[in-house]
């Protein structure tokens, strides 16, 4: 039972917390900037279209965040979040090292390993997958990890596009 009660207090946490992160974008609350604001950062970041882009994220982590604080489809909820963590991690917050304070990666990388640790061990029994009985069968999750490494590095690619390469001088 506690291990239940546990992994409840765990998914709901982190869930209604990614869920938040999401509703900035998608609907601004919570101090966000919205569909528009985000879509302008992403596009200035090379990710092309960035409103599609924008929409994916947000979708992406308040459906997964409300899914995931259900543990409903689980398996399935963790990845739009490890998705887009890791991409908030390769394109915003890599090169500013760990540290949020710093604008560092603490806080994508800690939702990203909660995420895929829950999706390993399961939503526990007091959650509507185990409410319902719902099992998804195994190669669900390490296929849609794949779908989530595509996705992640084209968007890596793009950016990188952005970016130019140094040159070397010439004498």
């Amino acid at each position: 039972m506690s291990t239940d009660l546990g992994l409840l207090v765990l998914r709901v946490f982190i869930g209604l917390a990614i869920a938040g992160h999401g509703a900035q974008k998608l609907f601004g609350w919570f101090g966000g900037y919205g569909l528009a604001g985000v879509a302008g950062w992403l596009g200035s970041l090379g990710l092309v279209p960035a409103r599609v882009w924008a929409l994916a994220a947000a979708i992406g982590e308040t459906g997964g965040g409300v899914l995931l604080a259900l543990g409903l489809l689980t398996p399935l909820a963790t990845l739009p979040i490890m998705a887009a963590m890791a991409l908030a991690i390769g394109l915003a917050h890599w090169s500013k090292g760990f540290w949020e304070r710093d604008g560092g990666y603490e806080y994508a990388l800690t939702m990203l390993v909660v995420s895929f640790a829950l999706a390993l061990i399961g939503p526990g029994r007091y959650s509507l997958d185990g409410i319902l009985g719902l099992v998804l069968p195994e190669w669900i999750f390490p296929l849609g990890l794949v779908c989530v490494a595509a996705v992640v590095g084209y968007g890596l690619f793009l950016h990188k596009q952005l970016v130019p390469s140094p040159q070397p001088e010439s004498s």
